[in-house]
């Protein structure tokens, strides 16, 4: 998010929450163009993949985004769906699926933020409690250059322009991004955010596919790659990696992005599973420990 985003560089990306309606994200988008804001990436965080409205909304974005430019403008575009394990959270129905969409929001802007990059967080669209979950993310991980958006669409205009009939509002349709106040509490107080990092988990067994796997990776990586692999793996911030091996972030950014590329052959994953370092460390930790000491 993170790894699937557009070439590592300073980025200004807009996260946007999406239930079935496309519009919400190209409204929020053309507001922004239109203030100036030099978006280089737009994420769209949403549940329910099989739900025929947001199938449609997706596919609608994808034809808006085709060849990754949005009328004009060079924007990656990139889906998050949030998942509970391998399943995708189709609703937020309980406390443990709070729980699973707290724990993305929390992970996506803290390395987001980690990496350097001024975020754009527009909260109209789906489910309620998912805008809550990344508005206390936000203030959390966020700071004084980060913004928090809702949508404001005039009734008659919403009704009008429901399951993507129009997606792209005039000055006169009245539509308009609110800013919405928000105390960005980890900037001043750093120590929140440590204290919102869960546990540690106790290492998995090592799965013996797993090391086949990393073998497969480990031989397509160049020399430095497999530094960078071996920093990441051994639980090192990116940051951490980055000054330990004498390279700037972005650069690092660059060689995890293709990284995790070829993970992401190897394990066979779907487009829309997000990686981040996180996964080269549960996985290759082990094998490197065991393997390249």
């Amino acid at each position: 998010m993170v790894g699937q985003c557009s070439p590592p560089e300073e980025r200004v990306i807009a996260i946007i929450t999406m239930g079935g309606q496309a519009q919400v994200v190209t409204f929020a988008l053309d507001a922004l163009l239109a203030e100036g804001e030099p978006i280089s990436d737009v994420l769209v965080l949403h549940l329910s993949p099989s739900d025929p409205r947001v199938q449609r909304a997706l596919s609608q974005l994808s034809r808006e985004f085709a060849g990754g430019q949005y009328h004009g403008h060079p924007i990656f575009f990139r889906r998050l769906l949030i998942r509970a394990g391998d399943k995708p959270l189709t609703d937020i129905r309980t406390g443990r699926d709070a729980e699973v969409v707290w724990t993305v929001a929390r992970d996506l802007l803290a390395e987001l933020k980690a990496t350097g990059h001024r975020l754009h967080l527009c909260i109209a669209g789906g489910p309620r409690l998912l805008a809550l979950t990344l508005t206390t993310a936000a203030m959390l991980h966020c700071d004084h250059q980060d913004r928090l958006w809702h949508l404001y669409t005039p009734r008659e205009f919403r009704e009008r322009a429901r399951d993507g009939a129009i997606l792209h509002a005039s000055p006169e349709d009245g539509v308009k991004l609110v800013p919405v106040p928000f105390a960005p509490w980890g900037a001043y107080f750093p120590a929140l955010r440590a204290l919102a990092r869960p546990t540690p988990p106790l290492p998995l067994p090592f799965d013996p596919a797993d090391a086949t796997r990393c073998a497969e990776v480990w031989q397509r990586l160049t020399p430095r790659q497999r530094e960078v692999l071996r920093a990441l793996a051994e639980g090192l911030l990116p940051q951490e990696a980055a000054e330990r091996l004498g390279i700037t972030l972005k650069t690092l950014d660059t060689h995890k992005t293709q990284i995790l590329a070829e993970c992401r052959i190897a394990w066979a994953l779907p487009e829309d599973t997000r990686l981040t370092y996180h996964f080269l460390r549960e996985r290759f930790g082990p094998w490197i420990a065991l393997r390249h000491p």
